[in-house]
């Protein structure tokens, strides 16, 4: 018998004793178990991005210049010829030289921030003529109408039968019990840091920024372009869904230019403001298309800005513990920084009825409830030390404004920590602050809703916390009587370095029960009322494989929510019958 016969035999007899040893250890299904999961894995590919082709014939391969230059010489060149060659080699070396000194310094000038006007072709970097149209298509239809911030009645939806209220949030859960992940798409190339839902009724557009200064544009229900190749093998629920843009609004393109906060014009909507690791805020006019700069700083980091619904002020929140007040009719030449924490306030919150209340979440742990009109009667110092000059025009009319040949950084009336530390102190001034709320670690956001009456926090003690204020002690000449929250819910706030920080985001929508959303560790969206009642936890495991860190609702449409991860990919929440 030949050798082969033999490891033939030998070989099914080790398969048969490898098989009796599995069926004697319980082990015969392993394989299939192991086959059977990974076919269930495959559920929940993430959605592929489309890919642009490249167009145009490849680049011809570099040739050496020196090896060019020699084969050129002339053996038989005449000494004149010889002195003429070399002048005219020293002349290109020159020249090579001075070019090679100007891309390093276009280099070094494209790693620095920008503040002049940007229009949208510069914005969309490199985007081709079909995509600008279509970028300006999209904000014309949310130019037809204007859409101011909505508010509502400190008295709205508050009442003194509970089964009215428990009716109230019944009909929530009912509404979200029907929301369905309807759209995905990768938005942003980079971590989604900050998220806005624009209140065209109409449309399902949401604006994300991301960790390099990306700003994503994502009309989320738009058709989808049919791709060019026939060789697209992605399942239809894997491929992206509606169109978006990328513009870069701040610069460098990098973690020095993450988009922190992202506010439409209260007013109208037209226009939406953007603040930036870079220092810098900036507005894009939807109507014109040119981003503006509308303050700026030479180091201080911003973390957030709000606006209230008059449109005309913005305060804004810094790393170290600074709150500046600007009025955007008079330009950041005129504006008011109160130094009022020894740490960073990491947001800031106007009360939509009361705009004179500020509310201000601390990494001093304490969340804290302002009265401005206290603030406004102190005095500061001027810490301008630029040569003066011309104030940016107002912020509504970008485009008459003329880029600016230097930097001009915003060098406000300073207000210290000490005068506001003495203004609180005396008789005069308890009111200044009208709250003081402990969290057990530090305060990560602090916003008020519609109604301008509750508070929502979030701590990374893992605790959200919700607060009620009854309209009657806002008239008061009092501070606000030492209270624990009326709720306290415990959630995982943990997200570490990789990971957006989780905020509770009121639904900006005034004509509904109020009640917010957030990200959840597990890869879902959690909505409670302002009750603290858990109204739905929104999840799809075939579908999402990440966090779910940024959250926004649609200002005027109950059943919308949307929200980003930390890979750029964005999820659109809506009844799947829409």
């Amino acid at each position: 018998m030949s050798d082969s016969d033999d490891y033939e035999r030998e070989r099914q007899a080790t398969i048969a004793r490898n098989r009796e040893l599995l069926a004697q250890l319980g082990l015969a299904d392993a394989a299939s178990a192991i086959k059977s999961a990974k076919q269930a894995n495959k559920a929940a590919k993430p959605v592929q991005p489309r890919v642009k082709k490249p167009k145009g014939p490849a680049m011809p391969t570099r040739q050496s210049t020196r090896l060019k230059r020699a084969a050129q010489v002339d053996p038989n060149e005449t000494p004149q010829q010889k002195r003429k060659r070399e002048r005219d080699e020293e002349e290109r070396r020159r020249k090579e030289e001075e070019e090679r000194f100007e891309a390093i310094e276009r280099e070094r000038e494209a790693k620095r921030p920008r503040h002049h006007d940007l229009d949208l072709t510069t914005l969309l970097d490199d985007g081709s003529p079909e995509e600008l149209a279509a970028l300006r298509t999209t904000f014309q239809v949310v130019l037809k109408t204007p859409q101011p911030k909505g508010t509502s009645g400190d008295d709205a939806y508050v009442f003194d039968n509970h089964k009215e209220e428990a009716a109230e949030v019944t009909e929530l859960k009912q509404k979200f019990k029907k929301l369905k992940i309807v759209a995905r798409a990768k938005v942003t190339q980079d971590r989604v840091y900050s998220a806005a839902y624009h209140p065209e009724p109409t449309k399902d557009i949401i604006f994300f920024g991301d960790k390099h200064g990306q700003l994503g544009i994502w009309d989320a229900r738009a058709p989808v372009d049919v791709p060019d190749d026939d060789d697209d093998s992605t399942p239809p629920e894997d491929q992206e869904g509606g169109k978006y843009h990328r513009l870069q609004m701040h610069w460098p393109a990098t973690s020095k230019s993450s988009i922190s906060c992202i506010k439409f014009d209260p007013i109208d909507s037209f226009s939406v403001y953007t603040t930036a690791y870079d220092c810098t805020i900036r507005t894009l006019s939807l109507a014109s298309g040119i981003a503006s700069e509308v303050f700026a700083t030479e180091d201080t980091l911003i973390t957030s800005v709000d606006l209230p619904p008059h449109g005309h002020e913005m305060w804004i929140s810094d790393a170290e513990g600074g709150l500046t007040h600007m009025d955007l009719r008079a330009g950041r030449s005129h504006a008011k920084r109160y130094l009022l924490s020894e740490q960073k306030i990491g947001s800031v919150s106007v009360n939509p009825v009361r705009p004179y209340f500020l509310v201000t979440a601390s990494n001093t742990r304490d969340l804290k409830v302002w009265d401005t009109r206290m603030l406004e009667t102190l005095s500061g110092r001027s810490r301008r030390s630029a040569p003066s000059s011309p104030g940016p025009s107002t912020p509504r009319s970008p485009s008459k404004r003329q880029p600016r040949s230097a930097t001009v950084f915003a060098h406000p009336t300073e207000v210290d920590f000490g005068a506001v530390e003495k203004l609180v102190s005396t008789k005069r001034g308890e009111c200044t602050v009208r709250a003081r709320w402990a969290h057990g670690k530090s305060v990560s956001s602090a916003y008020w809703d519609p109604r301008g009456r509750s508070i929502v926090s979030t701590s990374y003690d893992d605790t959200i916390r919700l607060w009620d204020i009854k309209p009657s002690l806002f008239d008061k000449d009092a501070p606000f009587p030492s209270s624990r929250p009326f709720s306290q819910i415990k959630h995982n706030c943990q997200t570490g370095k990789w990971l957006t920080i989780l905020k509770a985001q009121w639904t900006p929508n005034p004509d509904v029960y109020p009640h917010f959303t957030i990200g959840n560790m597990d890869h879902s969206l959690d909505v409670y009322s302002c009750k603290g009642d858990h109204i739905a936890k929104l999840a799809d495991r075939s579908k999402i494989t990440a966090v779910q860190a940024v959250t926004c609702s649609h200002p005027n449409i109950v059943e919308r929510v949307a929200s980003g991860n930390g890979s750029g990919r964005c999820v659109l929440w809506a009844p799947s019958d829409d």
